[in-house]
This record gives C-alpha cells, structure tokens and sequence, in this order.
C-alpha cells in the first residue's frame, strides 16, 4: 500500500499488508482530524450507504474537483453542505474536511482541503475514486490507481508479521 515516502501500491489479492509500506507508522495529515467515533460506530455507517458515486480524475488531480450533478441534486434536498468530511474506506482514524463551493448552476465541487487530500494520497490523472455519502457531511472513498487496483493507505504493522 503506497503511503507517504514513494513506492507503488499493491493489489490486494496479494495479500493483506504486503506492500512496500508495511509497518511504517502513519500520520495524520494537518486538516484530519481523528474520528470521535468508535470503530463498531464505523462499521454501522458503512452499512448504510446514501449515494455512491465514481469519479475518474482528469488533468490536475490536486486542483478543484467537480463532483457529479445527481449526488448535488440528491443533496440539493437538504442544506446543501458547506464541507464533507472525507475519510478513506475502512478507516476511521483520519478525515479530511474539504469545502464544497457550488456555482450559480448548481454545479458542486470540492474545494479547500482537497489539494491535502489529494496529495496525501498521491493521487494522479487516470485514478478512479469511488465516493460513499454516509449523510451528515460524512463520505468514505477508496482509490483506485491507473491499473484499476485499489490503493490501501494504512497497513498491518510489522509486528504481526513475526
């Protein structure tokens, strides 16, 4: 699993924690900040999933993204949010708080605290994201490398390789 510090990540039929990574102790970037919920909590929202959409990123992945009209129209029946909290799937210890700008039509983006995002996890042209919109501002994304295999950030530490 590609973390900070290079090194490509693996796929994940080869096994849980074989990357290059494995053991490195990881960081929270500045704008997470660390999940008040517990992990039985985390595990009860990503059963109830809202909306799930992909998004292929295209030219500069650290500049603003766009995210699809169907999820700002599904979210247009609420207060449209100010901000989403975004946190990589399977993990509940880090969430970025990215600001959502919309346009005079309607037109939604991700904006302040995405550039973070993006470069904490290294992302690139030709990445596929998939977004789950839990409700309440909360979304998790899996990424997905210019191979179509899925990146994992946080891995098994070392110790429970002996």
């Amino acid at each position: 699993m590609a973390g900070r510090g290079g090194g490509r990540a693996r796929g994940r039929g080869r096994g849980r924690g074989r990357g290059r990574h494995r053991g490195r102790a990881t960081r929270s970037p500045s704008p997470a900040t660390p999940s008040s919920s517990s992990s039985s909590d985390m595990q009860d929202k990503e059963g109830t999933v809202l909306f799930e959409f992909i998004v292929v990123l295209k030219g500069d992945s650290h500049g603003i993204q766009r995210l699809p009209d169907s999820f700002a129209d599904y979210v247009a029946g609420d207060e449209r949010p100010q901000s989403l909290h975004l946190r990589e799937d399977g993990c509940g210890c880090c969430r970025w708080i990215v600001d959502v700008i919309c346009d005079t039509r309607g037109k939604m983006y991700l904006h302040i605290g995405w550039e973070k995002f993006a470069r904490y996890h290294r992302l690139e042209a030709g990445f596929v994201l998939q977004f789950s919109y839990f409700g309440d501002r909360d979304m998790s994304v899996k990424v997905f490398d210019e191979t179509r295999c899925r990146r994992n950030y946080h891995g098994e530490s070392a110790e429970e390789d002996d």
